[in-house]
């Protein structure tokens, strides 16, 4: 080969398994974040019975740095659970240490999901009328069409 030209990737090179590693690592510190979250072994009290939803952790390419998205069950007390995890990440990363034995855990940062807010978004306008008559089947248009947009009666057999 000549100096200019590099040699086609190999398949299975390990430049796409790199690529996979933080998803991995994200995963594994998400289950391991909420299995430390349910124990309770935290001593803040404003993690004491608390429920929190760790939706999804995303590692650095490096990883050294971790994001943590979490959302405390019916978003009570958001702002104040967030600053307790803000608080409790060097114990979490202690027993992430311990738990899933990785040579060097991410830093551990905490922020409030927004996806919750989105999702909660969405569905208000899917309920809107407008959105819901654009959404019908054409056959849903039909049937609304014959009877007024009625049920059907119980006793009567639809095909």
């Amino acid at each position: 080969m000549s100096r200019g030209r590099q040699a086609p990737p190999i398949f299975g090179a390990a430049e796409p398994r790199t690529r996979q590693r933080p998803l991995r690592v994200g995963e594994a510190l998400r289950h391991a974040l909420a299995r430390s979250l349910a124990s309770g072994v935290l001593r803040d009290p404003a993690l004491r019975g608390a429920s929190i939803t760790v939706s999804e952790v995303r590692v650095s390419a490096d990883l050294r740095n971790a994001v943590a998205f979490v959302m405390p069950l019916g978003g009570e007390k958001a702002e104040e659970t967030l600053a307790a995890l803000k608080r409790s990440a060097a114990v979490l990363k202690g027993q992430l240490a311990r738990e899933l034995g990785l040579r060097h855990v991410p830093a551990l940062t905490f922020l409030l999901d927004p996806s919750f807010d989105r999702a909660g978004r969405i569905n208000a306008l899917l309920a809107r009328p407008e959105v819901a008559r654009d959404l019908r089947s054409p056959q849903e248009e039909r049937e609304q069409g014959e009877d007024g947009g009625k049920p059907p009666p119980a006793d009567k057999e639809w095909a």
